[in-house]
């Protein structure tokens, strides 16, 4: 199988590992691993974590196509996980998604953050990727024609609103470890879950 490509993937793969290295370490989930680009060039440079991709049904055979290229021994086979059904019985040490909020339509936003809550261990991180608006206002014009150009394709699609997520996150037991700003007008999000 051809692997697929996102372009974008490509072009900010190093600024998100900056952000998320310094929480890279045990056992990773990545939710929405898309094209399987990030989870190899991820687990690629961070060996000491085990990197756990997943991703709807239909893109787990371009996510394999990626990993069987990759050849890396900290890869997991991709599971199927669609954020408001079953997730994975187990824990892990860093929850990991990008460029999927937007995507998602805001009951999938809620249901991936408090799935993420529920399979992190004590002190773990959920890390997220992506464009925020704060306060309900667009951090950008390009960020509102984007937000704009999402909802003409599906009304339920949009960025969303940093302190919503930060609510939802502190509901399932998440306080904000870091706010990172990233190039053209994204951040890096990430939340610690506290210890009981």
């Amino acid at each position: 199988m051809t692997r697929p490509f996102a372009a974008s993937a490509d072009e900010n793969k190093d600024v998100i590992f900056a952000a998320i290295e310094p929480y890279l370490a045990g056992d990773v989930l990545e939710i929405g691993s898309g094209t399987g680009q990030h989870a190899v060039y991820f687990a690629g440079r961070a060996p000491d974590a085990c990197w756990q991709p997943s991703e709807l049904a239909a893109n787990l055979p371009g996510i394999r196509a990626w990993i069987d290229e990759a050849g890396l021994p900290n890869v997991l086979p991709p599971i199927e996980l669609d954020v408001r059904s079953a997730w994975p019985g187990r824990q892990f040490d860093f929850v990991f998604s990008a460029n999927t909020f937007h995507i998602m339509d805001m009951s999938a936003v809620a249901a991936a953050i408090a799935g993420a809550g529920r399979v992190l261990r004590a002190e773990g991180h959920f890390a997220v990727y992506g464009p925020f608006n704060y306060g309900g206002r667009y951090t950008s014009d390009s960020n509102a024609s984007f937000d704009a150009r999402l909802k003409a394709q599906d009304p339920a699609m949009g960025i969303r609103d940093f302190d919503w997520l930060d609510q939802l996150a502190g509901t399932v037991g998440m306080t904000l470890a870091a706010d990172v700003e990233m190039p053209v007008n994204n951040r890096t999000l990430v939340w610690q879950k506290r210890t009981l």
